[in-house]
């Protein structure tokens, strides 16, 4: 056995390597139910046609935390946001809700996420059957 092996710097280098979405992508296999049915109650209590969910590893000051990575034991937290706030808090300028609306997906079938990492964050339309 290599001395490398015992202190498992290769298995960290591994990890280092693995990008963020993997580890998000199994997050949101136990995340999807709950993600769905906050969508669908933002819809339906009329706060907004177009829900967007904050995927984040650090603090963000943006929406309502539905989701903690540190109760639940995953690696991401979940805020539950809308286009109305992004545009409020001018992450999305006023003028560019236009071009936001049509790539927005169907929110019954798809979750979008504003995922913020340490290099930048961006929007990802993840289908809910995929989850």
């Amino acid at each position: 056995m290599n001395p490398e092996d015992l202190l498992n710097e290769h298995n960290n280098e591994e990890k280092k390597k693995e990008s963020p979405l993997l580890s998000l992508e199994k997050d949101l296999k136990l995340y999807k139910e709950s993600i769905r049915e906050v969508a669908v109650e933002i819809m339906v209590e009329g706060l907004s046609k177009y829900p967007i969910f904050v995927a984040h590893q650090h603090v963000v000051k943006l929406g309502e935390p539905i989701l903690d990575r540190y109760d639940l034991n995953t690696e991401w937290s979940i805020n539950a946001s809308t286009l109305e706030e992004f545009i409020e808090h001018n992450v999305i300028k006023k003028e560019l809700e236009p071009r936001f609306l049509k790539t927005y997906k169907n929110p019954h079938e798809f979750m979008c996420l504003f995922v913020v990492v340490p290099e930048g964050a961006n929007f990802v339309f993840y289908p809910y059957e995929k989850a």
